[in-house]
């Protein structure tokens, strides 16, 4: 079962993966945010890779990196500890009676449960090779 399967609008990012979304380890993550409000906790980060056939805009801009915002809306027990520059991680997400996320790097752990996990920005831009 993907990840995909518990987002609650999984179709846009399906579609720009043609239905073969990468596993969502060794993401480049750029921000952690919670908020009271929800509460609610945003993920940003750069997918693991671009897909075959990114939509048009993206191929005559030249862009070469996926960047998406998780939201996930009735979060209980946040845990964070640690961040760094640049922190690559894995995320895993799962459900029971709620959505489980953990995120894993050297540098970064996350972990959260939540009532509902959704798209909420999926955008794209171009990295300069290193």
């Amino acid at each position: 079962m993907s990840w995909t399967s518990l987002l609650a609008n999984p179709s846009g990012i399906e579609r720009i993966y043609e239905g073969r979304v990468p596993d969502l380890t060794g993401v480049h993550f750029h921000s952690v945010e919670l908020n009271r409000e929800g509460p609610s906790l945003l993920l940003r980060f750069d997918m693991p890779s671009y897909p075959e056939n990114p939509p048009h805009k993206w191929q005559k801009q030249g862009f070469n990196v996926v960047q998406m915002t998780l939201g996930l809306s009735g979060v209980e027990e946040p845990t964070l500890h640690g961040f760094a520059i640049d922190p690559v991680a894995d995320i895993s997400l799962r459900s029971q009676e709620r959505i489980t996320l953990d995120v894993h790097s050297a540098s970064l752990r996350l972990h959260a449960t939540a009532a509902t996990i959704y798209v909420a920005n999926i955008s794209a831009y171009r990295a300069c090779p290193e």
